[in-house]
């Protein structure tokens, strides 16, 4: 089976993709296309699965980058690659070096890339519920503004990511993001359990619009929903399964922009 990445209009002058698990090596819960180095899958297999996502892409698999990723406002600015056991901590990359593809993993999370055209600048951000109230898209933006782009000409997509019908939380979930900002109960409805359900793709679009980034929108592909697709860690605790696979989103500038 082929890759099958998904692309976005908001980032149409850019290649980028939001790679499926569709097309990969890996097996057991991990099938196919894991390619997250921090799961317990066999490491020959998700490195032959980042080397096809670098091929998709049209780089050297040492050309792919990724961070360590700690749900975190930390964003790491790129001007050369690094070996993998060398990548630093942070939740997204912004550069204007072409050649580079900038990698963010998730299962349920938001991955969310950024593409300035007139300034040649362009971001990923791994956006949690935790990263993103603590503030990683927003420093995103910052980041790439470091580098020369505007706020105003940056598009942002939101790939594949946990839907609200699918987002239960506890009522200390909702009170700590309604105690920050009574605004925020718009991201909350109550569920079929009597439970809250939380947005979490509204939540991030919110927060780039904030920040002036008002052409962004979400995909509407629910990770958790779509088990054929798509890695879901939420899934895959219900579901009591050991461990689970990392989805790929990918997004690079040419190599002479």
């Amino acid at each position: 089976m082929s890759l099958s990445p998904l692309t976005s209009e908001w980032l149409d002058q850019v290649r980028h993709g939001f790679f499926t698990r569709e097309g990969g090596v890996s097996t057991s819960v991990y099938g196919s296309l894991n390619c997250g180095p921090g799961s317990s899958d066999a490491p020959e297999a998700v490195a032959e699965n980042r080397a096809r996502v670098a091929e998709a892409m049209g780089v050297l698999p040492g050309m792919l980058l990724s961070v360590r990723q700690i749900h975190s406002p930390t964003v790491a600015t790129i001007d050369a690659p690094w070996a993998d056991a060398d990548r630093p901590e942070a939740d997204a990359m912004v550069t204007k070096t072409g050649g580079i593809a900038l990698c963010i993993l998730t299962a349920d999370c938001a991955p969310v890339l950024f593409h300035d055209p007139k300034a040649g600048v362009i971001g990923a951000a791994h956006a949690g519920w935790r990263g993103a109230e603590a503030g990683v898209l927003e420093a995103t933006v910052d980041a790439m503004e470091a580098l020369g782009a505007k706020r105003a000409q940056i598009a942002a997509a939101i790939g594949p990511c946990i839907s609200q019908r699918a987002y239960e939380v506890g009522m200390d979930f909702m009170e700590r993001f309604t105690d920050d900002d009574p605004e925020h109960a718009q991201f909350f409805t109550m569920g079929p359990r009597g439970k809250p359900l939380f947005d979490l793709p509204s939540y991030c679009l919110r927060r780039l619009r904030d920040v002036g980034v008002d052409e962004a929108g979400w995909m509407r592909r629910c990770t958790y929903e779509d088990r054929q697709r798509f890695y879901s860690y939420r899934r895959s605790v219900h579901r009591d399964e050991r461990d689970y696979g990392r989805l790929a989103s990918c997004i690079m500038l040419p190599r002479y922009a």
